[in-house]
């Protein structure tokens, strides 16, 4: 699984695995919630982690969440225990893991929904928060473009004839 199959709706807990597209939405499967498939439409608000980034003070404005999930595994590893009904405890985890994080436009909230989801990869899919998976991967799709490069310009090249 791949953080781009992981995803959020709107006004449900937790997460869930994105199976299979359809013509009217997609197939999706709880996370770690056994094992019901739902069918989500247009009327649910689907958001992919992979697009989800956290607001920051920098040039930049915001931090994908990917990378905060890196930061929390290289400070607290899959172990994180935080109180999510303690509001300064989870401002100063954020303080800790990314100290630059915009505190007008980011709110507690989120930062709940930030342990919660962490709290669910850490126990049912740690490969997606490890940075070492993360450089595995970028390696392995490098790898994959490089190939592909060399066998389009293998065949451009015309053959030499005997």
């Amino acid at each position: 699984m791949k953080l781009k199959e992981v995803a959020v709706i709107s006004g449900k807990p937790g997460l869930y695995q994105i199976l299979k597209p359809t013509r009217n939405g997609v197939i999706i499967e709880a996370i770690g919630g056994g094992r019901s498939k739902i069918m989500a439409d247009a009327s649910h608000r689907i958001s992919i982690l992979k697009e989800i980034s956290i607001y920051t003070t920098t040039e930049e404005g915001s931090v994908p969440l990917q990378d905060v999930f890196h930061k929390i595994y290289d400070k607290y590893e899959l172990k994180l225990d935080i109180k999510t009904s303690d509001n300064k405890a989870l401002k100063g985890l954020l303080n800790d893991v990314l100290p630059e994080w915009d505190e007008d436009r980011v709110y507690t909230s989120d930062i709940k929904k930030l342990v919660m989801w962490y709290g669910i990869l850490a126990e049912h899919a740690p490969e997606l928060i490890d940075p070492a998976q993360k450089e595995e991967e970028e390696e392995s799709v490098t790898n994959q473009i490089e190939s592909e490069t060399q066998l389009e310009e293998s065949e451009a090249k015309p053959s030499a004839k005997a």
